[in-house]
């Protein structure tokens, strides 16, 4: 499912009109990315957890040259999945 199919699915299921429909998707989000750049996480019971994890710096290869080159430390979004969600799958 890609983001169109999303809204429409919103849309449909909510009783929305498709541009309410995109409009609360992004807003949704824009919250989400606003809290982890605060280094907050996102909590949406039965969900999952939305949370900024770090990765380390690092040394690297270039793969067209084969030379080390480092690689900087980087914060990157980290997904927890809720137990609802696993139980949904399982």
């Amino acid at each position: 499912m890609n983001k169109t199919e999303l809204i429409e699915h919103i849309s449909k299921n909510a009783d929305m009109s498709k541009a309410a429909a995109t409009r609360a998707l992004e807003s949704m989000i824009g919250a989400v990315k606003t809290t982890l750049k605060k280094g907050n996480s996102v909590s949406l019971v039965g969900f999952g957890t939305f949370a900024v994890g770090k990765r380390a710096a690092r040394s690297g290869r270039n793969p067209r040259t084969g030379a080390t080159i480092k690689i900087k430390a980087a914060k990157v979004p980290k997904f927890r999945p809720g137990k609802a969600l696993k139980d949904a799958l399982n």
